[in-house]
């Protein structure tokens, strides 16, 4: 449905803008487990183990030669959007799949973030209460493999 995300028009052209598709219901479904979930949890150690991966991630990543990380706000969620000079965010991607190393890469439809950056795309990692420290160290092992190549 969109093509190109800016502040004047998002759209694209006619049929395909009309493609939205079926109202997620699954994912409310879903939302509502996740919900009762969370409330089982202490969330303020949650936050504090999310966020030690974060740390953990992005100080690992700050050593990689050619590595830039987009967006380092204080007290952010557990995301971290990276490149790395010399490849595109899909290679990173791609290259971390082969080892079941789940990101996205892309635009992430938040086009107009990533040019106030200046940049087109990003490898984004997120992080969360279901990862370990071992995942990060995995994360960053295997980005040391794809830069050598």
């Amino acid at each position: 449905m969109i093509k190109d995300v800016i502040f004047t028009k998002t759209f694209a052209g006619l049929p395909t803008k009309f493609e939205a598709g079926t109202g997620n219901l699954a994912d409310a479904v879903g939302l509502g487990a996740a919900l009762i979930y969370l409330n089982t949890l202490d969330l303020h150690a949650a936050g504090l183990y999310e966020s030690a991966l974060l740390a953990m991630a992005t100080d690992a990543l700050l050593d990689i030669p050619g590595c830039s990380i987009i967006g380092q706000a204080p007290q952010k969620a557990g995301v971290l959007s990276f490149n790395i000079d010399g490849f595109s965010a899909q290679e990173i991607d791609e290259g971390l799949n082969t080892s079941g190393i789940a990101i996205r890469s892309g635009h992430h439809c938040a086009q107009p973030i990533l040019r106030r950056f200046g940049v087109d795309e990003s490898a984004r990692a997120s992080f969360a209460i279901y990862n370990t420290f071992e995942d990060v160290e995995r994360l960053i092992s295997r980005l040391y493999q794809i830069c050598s190549r």
